[in-house]
């Protein structure tokens, strides 16, 4: 017998595949206009939807930026990320960065935002400030693991904090420099970085 819990399923997943079509249609046209140029107009007419439509699902231009951002954060850390821990998490970050290279538009979107989203005013100030307070506990968690497991000497919890941000600044350095000198060789260069931070942990 059907129930409305059955029923319900098939609208909501339509909505959520819907939801994950228009994200994808918007990476295309922030990734190629950045966010100032990528409209909503022009967004649901590469959807096929209306300017209605849109802003039904995302409430605002603001709210699709960050859907959009949320996407490519999660994707990064499921597909890169989610099945290491300890040193391990440290070590796979030379591929998470060059998966970055794949998107370039993405890439330079997020690293734009980073920097004018520092005031407060700016749509995207709260996603990035809870991106990068998310990302540094992350970070941090996996360097206190591996300290307790005995792979690194013991660090003290400002310790971790500052090598963390060390960790964040080179990521973010590195991939500016390939944004402004594609022939930045990414992988060697956070390898080269991840490498000597193990050692430095380690003694």
């Amino acid at each position: 017998m059907e129930t409305m819990t059955t029923r319900a399923r098939g609208p909501y997943k339509t909505g959520v595949r819907r939801r994950e079509q228009l994200i994808a249609v918007a990476v295309d046209v922030f990734a190629q206009h950045g966010y100032a140029g990528g409209s909503i107009r022009a967004i649901a007419e590469k959807a096929g939807v209306s300017h209605a439509t849109l802003i039904q699902h995302f409430g605002s231009k603001e709210g699709l930026l960050t859907a959009v951002l949320e996407d490519w954060d999660r994707r990064t850390v499921e597909e890169g990320l989610a099945d290491v821990s300890g040193l391990d998490y440290f070590r796979r970050l030379p591929d998470v960065m060059a998966a970055h290279q794949y998107n370039r538009g993405l890439l330079e979107l997020f690293t734009t935002l980073a920097a004018e989203a520092s005031s407060p005013t700016h749509p995207a100030h709260a996603f990035i400030a809870q991106r990068y307070a998310g990302n540094l506990a992350t970070l941090a968690g996996h360097l206190r693991e591996a300290a307790q497991r005995g792979d690194i000497a013991p660090l003290t919890d400002a310790q971790i904090q500052i090598e963390v941000q060390l960790v964040t600044a080179t990521l973010d350095g590195i991939g500016l420099q390939w944004l402004l000198n594609p022939t930045t060789d990414v992988v060697a260069s956070v390898a080269a970085y991840v490498d000597r931070a193990i050692a430095a942990w380690r003694a």
